[in-house]
């Protein structure tokens, strides 16, 4: 056993106070512990080091010899211990926990996060990707991005962007597609999660729903993405899931018709929490992400 095991931390931590700030009444004052309760883990302490730390005296307590080359030391230490704790501190004050759905980090957010480090360098960004509902107040996550409808209980929601749905595919694809109605020559690619459905968008292109051929059905959305790249089919989708495909001409949305989905992306953040600096900028970031996009959209359908 080392002598570190023997000695407790209070009253090394009652011993350096005694002497820093000159009395037992003031070491108890920012202690917040009683006067007695000072003297007797000082007294403990002596007992366990075999050595007086302090001479009794008629005006108080006054270290001895090797108590002020002791207590020198035990500052010097405590400084570090703080130090150390302050940087915990720092490293947690300086990391944005931010829950995003895995489709939305991978196909968007993740593209553009390069530009988010270069404007916050001293901010490290932690993305926690899972399809879960984040808990705001219990966890050290400090920002959500979810789609749904906003109705979230407890929770501070702000509208990002309202959902639009609309049918992608391989350009190859695309170019069989002369009218709605060749939709029922094609496979529909088909998210089994999705809380999207083909309905919505043919009633908003003012057609009778068609009857796709059979196609690949995923649990999903990132798989339907990629076999729709890949020339399998035709693919129902929304803005933030293509936009990047669509820029780069891997994805073409063939009819230009646009359904309201009902549904919306929403930042979302805990009621009973201050939003502190780093939310508020990361907010700003996206807002701004999210119209450099929804330009670049704009153009793609002037230029259709």
């Amino acid at each position: 056993m080392t002598i570190l095991n023997r000695v407790h931390l209070n009253g090394l931590r009652a011993v350096e106070t005694v002497v820093r700030v000159g009395s037992l009444a003031a070491a108890a004052a920012e202690l917040n512990v009683s006067v007695s309760a000072v003297s007797q883990q000082i007294k403990r302490t002596e007992n366990q080091l075999g050595q007086a730390l302090f001479e009794r005296t008629s005006g108080g307590l006054v270290p001895t010899e090797f108590g002020v080359v002791f207590t020198a030391r035990l500052s010097a230490g405590f400084r570090e211990l703080a130090q150390a704790v302050a940087l915990a501190g720092e490293a947690t004050e300086c990391t944005l926990v931010v829950s995003v759905a895995p489709a939305f980090a991978s196909k968007w957010l993740l593209p553009r996060l390069s530009r988010h480090f270069a404007r916050h360098p001293n901010v490290l960004l932690r993305i926690d990707a899972s399809g879960r509902l984040a808990d705001l107040d219990h966890s050290d996550i400090d920002i959500a991005i979810r789609m749904g409808d906003g109705a979230w209980p407890g929770v501070n929601a702000e509208l990002l962007l309202a959902q639009e749905v609309f049918p992608v595919c391989a350009p190859a694809i695309a170019a069989k597609l002369n009218s709605i109605e060749d939709l029922a020559r094609t496979c529909a690619i088909t998210d089994e999660r999705a809380m999207i459905s083909w309905d919505s968008w043919f009633k908003a292109a003012g057609v009778d729903p068609v009857t796709f051929q059979k196609g690949a059905r995923f649990t999903d959305p990132m798989l339907c993405l990629e076999s729709a790249i890949a020339g399998h089919g035709v693919m129902l989708a929304w803005q933030l899931l293509t936009a990047d495909a669509l820029a780069d001409g891997r994805l073409v949305a063939p009819f230009g018709v646009r359904a309201e989905s009902g549904l919306g992306y929403w930042m979302v953040t805990s009621a009973t929490k201050s939003e502190s600096r780093k939310v508020r900028d990361f907010k700003a970031w996206v807002r701004e992400e999210i119209e450099a996009t929804m330009a670049q959209i704009r153009a793609l359908d002037s230029a259709a």
